[in-house]
């Protein structure tokens, strides 16, 4: 193209669900000159829970997401999320067949009005136009947590090693983390960290019941290290970049496809399943093939593997895909 790929990523706002758009516009990015604008998508509280066939742009409680003419809608679209499919199986139309509509994850509606869907493997969603990869889509890649880092040197450079990042989950459709359970997944980690006369660098998700960070909390605190307590900038990305072995509980398919992106040892801590299934099994086996990952037994074992780049791997896919459109 002779002028820069126009991309919108939309999704509701949430930022677990913005960034896998977002990480797949900026894996995009990287391959070819483009400019991204981020569209958010929230309907009226009457109709949010309508069936995404039956509403229109007039129940959007934002402004209305149109464009004047169709040569304003954007080259690609990149959306996330269950509302933003009403737009997003109408966008072709509106622009005229000019925009490339991509949906991440599994729609569940209309797979056939999308060009493209970017799905996790572990999903086991086939057809056509859909486009398999280990996990989501994800901004975190090796560079761009290396440009983060030094924003937490200061807080974790001191720090022994071996540096141990712990990611915490929480309660979900699938698992629970009940205060036993977080009492005894801490009484592992700080026995590994002790034994290994290193550091801790712990983080909880927005999921992680109170109940279960208070006790973590208070049987982790006298370890030497970091566990962030939600104030100022998140150092996540720093926690990554100074880690020699990164812990991530198995409850979250896209932390762990993350850690996995580093080339870090990733270690996975169990939770309590909460019913039968073989979603969560299928990734983990996949990440463990791959030889990113290991159950965690209470040793800090150190290995190697190629970092997962599967974000990337999406973003060549759309613009081949594009390109034979």
């Amino acid at each position: 193209m002779t002028r820069p790929l126009s991309i919108w990523v939309v999704s509701d706002g949430r930022a677990g669900i913005e960034n896998q758009a977002l990480g797949l516009a900026e894996a995009v990015q990287r391959l070819t000159p483009a400019e991204i604008t981020i569209k958010h998508i929230r309907w009226r509280p009457i109709f949010d829970r309508l069936p995404s066939a039956l509403k229109t742009p007039a129940m959007l409680a934002s402004a209305p997401l149109t464009a004047p003419n169709a040569d304003q809608w954007p080259d690609l679209w990149i959306a996330t999320g269950r509302a933003t499919l009403p737009l997003s199986t109408r966008v072709k139309e509106w622009s005229g067949g000019k925009t490339f509509v991509v949906q991440t994850q599994d729609p569940r509606w209309a797979n056939d009005r999308y060009d493209l869907i970017v799905a996790p493997a572990h999903d086991g969603l086939s057809g056509d136009n859909v486009f398999e990869i280990t996990g989501s889509p994800h901004r975190i890649t090796p560079q761009r947590v290396a440009e983060a880092a030094p924003a937490f040197a200061d807080r974790i450079a001191p720090l022994s090693h071996p540096r141990i990042a712990v990611l915490i989950g929480g309660k979900s459709k699938a698992f629970d983390l009940t205060e036993a359970h977080a009492a005894d997944l801490a009484d592992q980690i700080a026995d590994a960290v002790r034994a290994s006369g290193g550091a801790l660098m712990l983080t909880f998700s927005r999921r992680t019941p109170d109940a279960a960070k208070a006790v973590m909390i208070a049987r982790l605190s006298d370890l030497p290290g970091w566990i962030w307590d939600g104030t100022g900038d998140n150092p996540l990305f720093g926690f990554l970049h100074f880690a020699d072995h990164i812990l991530v509980t198995e409850d979250s398919a896209n932390m762990a496809a993350e850690a996995a992106s580093t080339g870090k040892p990733v270690h996975v801590l169990p939770m309590i399943p909460l019913k039968a299934g073989d979603k969560f099994a299928l990734l983990h086996d996949d990440l463990r093939s791959r030889g990113a990952t290991r159950p965690f037994d209470g040793a800090l074992d150190g290995w190697t593997y190629d970092p997962l780049a599967e974000t990337d791997r999406a973003a060549r896919a759309v613009l081949e895909a594009m390109r034979a459109r």
